[in-house]
């Protein structure tokens, strides 16, 4: 079970580089970071279920505030607003 989650995973996250990487504008770019940021947490908690290592989950909780930090400031930027607004 857990290695046909962990290839769903994968494949997900191949979609989400491929979006990237393509565009075609920069508001698609942002949204496909922003997915393969879930992707990424998905991994840590995934991997923190099998193994039962809580450290994982601590991972996962960073990535996720940091995924939604710098969601929150490239979409500032693409939006042309300072970030103090």
């Amino acid at each position: 079970m857990n290695n046909l989650l962990f290839s769903i995973l994968v494949i997900c996250s191949f979609l989400c580089l491929f979006r990237i990487a393509r565009g075609p504008t920069a508001p698609d770019r942002t949204v496909a970071m922003d997915i393969l940021g879930i992707v990424i947490v998905a991994f840590c908690a995934l991997k923190a279920a099998s193994s039962g290592m809580d450290y994982y989950l601590t991972i996962a909780l960073a990535w996720a505030l940091l995924n939604f930090i710098g969601t929150l400031a490239l979409a500032k930027f693409l939006e042309g607003r300072g970030f103090d607004e």
